[in-house]
This record gives structure tokens, C-alpha cells and sequence, in this order.
């Protein structure tokens, strides 16, 4: 019997233990008590991982430079940026189609004279088509990569969304290679011809006889083996087009800089790049296949039509003629 009533008062010390133990197991464990670590990656905002006891988050040396990002505010607004681009192409497109429709087509006052002169070398030409080719590929991969996710992503399943942008980025990345290689020739081979002459005043004042009404029409003014109009084209296209080269490729690679606020300001004057290198390519693309009756020729075969050359580069011709 003393052995019973001993086991008794144990079996319900034991049971009262273990009763204690398993309320004290199955209570949640909040993750106040958890250890928390002050982790800063290099360059990029620092990581707090665990939550403190009293909820005081740990004080950090990263510093913003506040001026800065007010300067940077428009990476807030992606919508306006996105809207911006497609207007930068398509809007410039629609109006550009426009003014051919009211204004017509500026052709040849003599017709084509069936005699060709040659103007671009099969280098030139090649490095134009390898630049340009890779430079259309980055504008239509970029509007995806900008504009997609306000118009293409709810229209598409999130799988099929998600295959197109990663497709178009990876595009985006292949194609900045031949583009790079591309401009960078063409910027150091065609710049001699591209220097300001006393003529280019002159030609913006008649708009280049483009223009086919009132005291425009029919006007031809002087020009060299580039007109002014191809000059300005081709200097926004080397300053805005090495912005978009360096700030490209720090995007590439981020390692390339050691602040957030460059990799933002990067991408921002990028963003202002593409805009201005995307409406000026629409525009100088019109200029070449349908304003400019036999323009188109000479970056197909190098040649161009001997009228064209005495209409629209008169003082190229005349120097060429001589020699």
C-alpha cells in the first residue's frame, strides 16, 4: 500500500509536468527573440533581418543625399515615364505621317537622272545597317521592357508575361553589343564630314526646301556632303547615344558603380537618352525612305542619284565634279 500511495503523488507530479511542458511547446515563439543582424550589402540599401525586442531598429551609417533624390523624383512616376517613350516613337511617327500627308513628298525637280554617284563606302554601309538594325531592336525591346507591364501585362497571363519580358531583356542585353560596336565606328569615321560650314544657317532657315507651300517651295539650299539637318542628327546621336552606351552598361553591370544614387541617375539620364535617340531615329528613318525622294538609295548600294546629289548636297557635288 505505501508503495501505491507513493507512485500515486508521482504519476501526478509527472502528469502536471508534462501537461506544462507540452502548453509550453505548442505557445507560438514571436519572433521578438529572435537575433538581429545589421547586414549592409556594398552599394545598395542595408538588409535588417530579425526584429528587436523592444522594435528599435539597429542606427545605420548609410546616408541618402537627400538633394539628390529629389532631383531623381521622376523614377516615381513609371507610368508618365512609359507614356513618354511611346510617344517619343509612335506619337512622333503619327504626326511625322501626318505632316508628309498635308506637305507631300520633297522630289527630285528634274526626276531621276539614271546616273549614280558614289557617296558611302560598303564599310559605311555595312557598319550603318549593323548599328541601325541592333538600334531598332533596342527601342522595340526597351517599350516592352518600359511600357509592357501598364499595356501588354494585363492583357497576357502572368507565365506568358513573365516569358516575354525576360526574353525581351535578354534581347535587349544581346543587342546593345552590335549597337555599341556600330555607333562607336560610325561616330569616329563620319565626324569630319559633320563639322559646321557657314551654309547650315541658311538651310534651317529655308527648312531645307522640304517644306512644299508659300515662299518655301521650291527652294534648294547649299550644302556639303551633310546638311545641317543630318549634322544635328548626327550630334544628338553621338551625345545622347554614348550616354546611352555608359549608362547601359552600368545597368549591365552594376559593379561599375558604388552608390545608389549613380546606378538611379543612370538610369534616369537613360531613360532621357532613349527618348530623344527614339524620336530622332523615327524622324531621320521618314526623312530617308519617304520624304526624300532617292535618299533611301544611298544606304542601300552607297550611290545616290547624280540629281538628288546637285539638289540636296549641291556643294559636295560640285567639289566631287572637280576633282
Amino acid at each position: 500500500m505505501k508503495i501505491r500511495f507513493g507512485i500515486l503523488p508521482a504519476l501526478l507530479l509527472a502528469g502536471a509536468t508534462f501537461g506544462a511542458v507540452a502548453q509550453q511547446a505548442e505557445a507560438p515563439q514571436p519572433q521578438l527573440w529572435s537575433p538581429v543582424t545589421h547586414e549592409v550589402v556594398q552599394g545598395d540599401i542595408p538588409e535588417i533581418r530579425g526584429i528587436a525586442a523592444d522594435h528599435v531598429l539597429p542606427a545605420s551609417s548609410w546616408t541618402v543625399n537627400q538633394a539628390e533624390l529629389t532631383g531623381l523624383d521622376t523614377l516615381g512616376n513609371a507610368q508618365f515615364n512609359a507614356d513618354l517613350l511611346l510617344f517619343g516613337v509612335f506619337g512622333v511617327a503619327v504626326l511625322f505621317a501626318l505632316f508628309v500627308m498635308i506637305n507631300g513628298k520633297a522630289k527630285l525637280t528634274h526626276g531621276f537622272s539614271g546616273k549614280l554617284v558614289p557617296r558611302w563606302s560598303k564599310t559605311d554601309v555595312a557598319v550603318h545597317w549593323i548599328g541601325a538594325i541592333a538600334c531598332m531592336g533596342l527601342i522595340l525591346t526597351g517599350l516592352v521592357m518600359a511600357a509592357g507591364r501598364f499595356y501588354l501585362d494585363p492583357l497576357m497571363m502572368e507565365a506568358r508575361w513573365q516569358g516575354l519580358v525576360n526574353a525581351m531583356v535578354a534581347w535587349h542585353n544581346f543587342l546593345a553589343f552590335p549597337f555599341i560596336v556600330g555607333a562607336l565606328v560610325m561616330m569616329v569615321k563620319w565626324a569630319p564630314k559633320q563639322m559646321p560650314e557657314a551654309c547650315d544657317l541658311a538651310w534651317f532657315k529655308s527648312c531645307g526646301g522640304y517644306l512644299n507651300f508659300g515662299s518655301f517651295k521650291g527652294k534648294h539650299p547649299d550644302a556639303g556632303f551633310a546638311n545641317a539637318g543630318e549634322k544635328l542628327w548626327f550630334w544628338c546621336f553621338t551625345l545622347f547615344g554614348l550616354i546611352l552606351i555608359g549608362t547601359g552598361l552600368v545597368m549591365m553591370f552594376p559593379s561599375l558603380v558604388s552608390t545608389k544614387d549613380a546606378a538611379n541617375l543612370a538610369l534616369v539620364l537613360h531613360l532621357v537618352g532613349a527618348l530623344i535617340v527614339g524620336a530622332f531615329s523615327v524622324v531621320h528613318i521618314f526623312m530617308a525612305t519617304i520624304m526624300s525622294e532617292g535618299g533611301m538609295e544611298c544606304m542601300v548600294s552607297g550611290q545616290c542619284d547624280e540629281n538628288w546629289a546637285k539638289q540636296h548636297h549641291n556643294l559636295w557635288y560640285d567639289k566631287l565634279s572637280r576633282s
